[in-house]
């Protein structure tokens, strides 16, 4: 979508005339969007300096310039565009990131995207300009085949007009170079070197006419060297292996996805399958599979932490690669925006997590509603059992009832159903143990632990726990995560840790709130993980600390649920103020979940000395 396009001469008339902000905020309401007042006045303020740039003899007034361009297929919009062509006739499209920052301070060194600034009123955590603009023009590079059909070169920078000389070093500090030095930033006073970076590229308008309307009005599909470095990454890791009933579940998915580009009518596929049965690792593929075949496609979760951990397992965290495929992987935020069928097909992993709506997603209202009507295909791994907070919505009924509203077909059979266990090695058994110590209703079975070759410990000292763990931790796979009961006292800065245990001598911190890649981050160990930085992933080991939402009653022989137990800082689950049934259910789930995160083996510590008990004595009997 395209806010404002028009030639430089014109774009220079209205910025001399002071109108040029009520022109872009008359051209985006008319597109049906609302802006506040912190929008307009950046326009007004940018676009002045902007004007100045371009308003140069040695640059044709026929010159395109483009404002507020919406990139297709997400929320996000390009502050300013030029498009010409340089001395050579070689057309070229310069991306432009504005910031009126006056100053930035580095957040930490790992965090190589990032700086801190004012922004919004507040001091926040935002992406390094030189980042925001070099990623942007390569979404558009990826996706876009008028870009690569007519040798289009697109060129990203940013613009920080405000910003003073005695912060550049931040900027420029040796943590962001791959990004300044794919996109180079100017700052305030210097405005002559940024116009001469311009006039490298574009002095001349266009041999194609309307260049933008082309390119914005084109063929959106994945480019030949995205298909390429995809495939390329899930093919370098034995991880993604597709076995068994996952191979025939890939098969039926490729099926439908033919068979909707041949008539167009929209399809839905349900797999459903309990904890480490593959359903991440067929997602991936399925991918993979559509992206090669020029595919609008993406991977959704709206936990963050399954879309980062495969980002940085698929590129061994190489930034530059991370930037190429990051838009594979997303959020259902903002699919409520998407117009029917924008996308080919969406892979939606952990659908039992989707929600009605997400915070500050303003225009939702139920998001496997708005999958399925943002997709031709589309296509739901689930498992009802790890819903684990109030707000979940995603399950077999609700899925039913929208294909049926939007006039999708469903697909859901036997085979679309994953059994074999490729989790807590391999072992089936073993979630079935799972379930009998949770009392969740399955049948019990008689199990001998030792012949499964799965290492299940309980521990009577947290802190043995953990070292027992640590030892475990030699390839980074080792990781501790609890429940909802302790809180976030770190962050609310009511102390310096949040989990104390063991009259004290066991001290842990919650995963650190900026560490988006926890579950690899070699640094985590020592961090306890929540279930919904943990829940999507799975570790070599795992010790999981089980509070007191969780207890043993023995005159009556329950294993009992408490609600009462969640922290109060916990304001996602909504668990303590829902009724009893759905409590119970949901703090089972969270520990089912955290209980079979383990490959080669699970630790446990258990607050409530009966509950500990208890699961000592399931293992003396099985």
């Amino acid at each position: 979508m395209i806010v404002y396009n028009d030639i430089k001469k014109n774009f220079v008339s209205e910025v001399r005339n002071n109108t040029i902000a009520d022109k872009i905020l008359a051209e985006i309401r008319q597109k049906g969007f609302n802006v506040g007042d912190a929008e307009y006045n950046s326009w007004q303020n940018s676009m002045q300096f902007m004007g100045s740039i371009v308003d140069d003899n040695e640059i044709d007034g026929g010159v395109q310039v483009a404002i507020e361009y919406n990139i297709p297929l997400t929320s996000k919009r390009v502050d300013f565009i030029m498009i010409g062509a340089d001395e050579r006739k070689k057309d070229h499209v310069i991306i432009v990131e504005l910031k009126q920052w006056s100053k930035a301070e580095v957040v930490d060194d790992q965090m190589h995207h990032s700086v801190r600034s004012y922004v919004a009123g507040d001091n926040r955590i935002v992406p390094h300009p030189s980042y925001q603009a070099y990623s942007y023009s390569r979404f558009i590079y990826n996706n876009c085949q008028t870009v690569s059909d007519e040798n289009i070169s697109l060129i990203p920078c940013a613009y920080l007009h405000n910003y003073h000389a005695d912060y550049k070093n931040v900027l420029s500090d040796k943590l962001y170079k791959e990004w300044y030095t794919e996109a180079p930033y100017f700052i305030k006073g210097e405005a002559k070197q940024f116009s001469d970076f311009i006039k490298k590229y574009i002095t001349k308008k266009s041999s194609k006419g309307d260049l933008l309307y082309l390119i914005d009005g084109g063929r959106l599909k994945p480019a030949k060297a995205l298909q390429d470095t995809l495939t390329s990454f899930v093919k370098g890791c034995k991880e993604f292996i597709l076995l068994d009933e996952q191979v025939v579940c890939f098969d039926m998915c490729i099926k439908a996805m033919d068979q909707c580009k041949k008539d167009g009518k929209k399809r839905t596929i349900v797999i459903q399958g309990g904890p480490g049965t593959g359903k991440s690792v067929l997602a991936i593929n399925l991918l993979m599979e559509f992206i090669n075949k020029s595919y609008n496609s993406c991977y959704v979760t709206k936990n963050s932490a399954p879309r980062n951990a495969f980002l940085h397992l698929l590129t061994h965290s190489d930034a530059k690669k991370i930037v190429d495929i990051k838009h594979l992987f997303r959020s259902p935020f903002g699919l409520s925006k998407a117009d029917k069928n924008t996308y080919d097909c969406l892979i939606v992993d952990e659908a039992h997590r989707l929600v009605p709506q997400m915070f500050r997603d303003y225009s939702g209202s139920n998001q496997v509603k708005e999958c399925i009507n943002a997709s031709l295909l589309t296509i739901f791994m689930l498992d009802e059992d790890q819903a684990i907070t109030v707000h979940d919505i995603g399950s077999v009924d609700e899925i039913k009832m929208w294909t049926k509203a939007l006039n999708s077909s469903l697909i859901m059979r036997d085979e679309t159903v994953l059994y074999s266990q490729y989790r807590c090695n391999g072992s089936d058994a073993y979630i079935q143990f799972i379930d009998h110590l949770l009392q969740r209703g399955k049948e019990s079975i008689n199990i001998n632990l030792s012949e499964l070759n799965y290492d299940f410990q309980v521990f009577d000292d947290p802190s043995e726990m953990r070292d027992a763990l640590r030892k475990k931790n030699d390839n980074n796979k080792a990781r501790m995560v609890a429940g909802y009961c302790y809180d976030w006292n770190v962050k609310k800065r009511r102390g310096d840790y949040d989990i104390i245990l063991n009259k004290g001598k066991f001290k842990a911190k919650w995963n650190l709130e900026d560490d988006n890649i926890w579950a690899i981050n070699p640094n985590s160990f020592d961090q306890v993980g929540c279930i919904h930085t943990a829940q999507g992933l799975e570790f070599d080991y795992v010790g999981v600390i089980i509070g007191k939402d969780l207890r043993y009653d023995k005159e009556s022989n329950k294993v009992i649920t408490d609600k009462t137990e969640i922290s109060r800082d916990d304001h996602s689950s909504g668990i303590r103020n829902s009724n009893e049934d759905v409590a119970r259910r949901l703090i089972l789930n969270t520990y089912k979940t955290l209980l079979t995160r383990g490959q080669k083996g699970c630790y446990v510590y258990c607050e409530d000395n009966n509950l500990r008990d208890y699961i000592k004595g399931l293992l003396a009997t099985h």
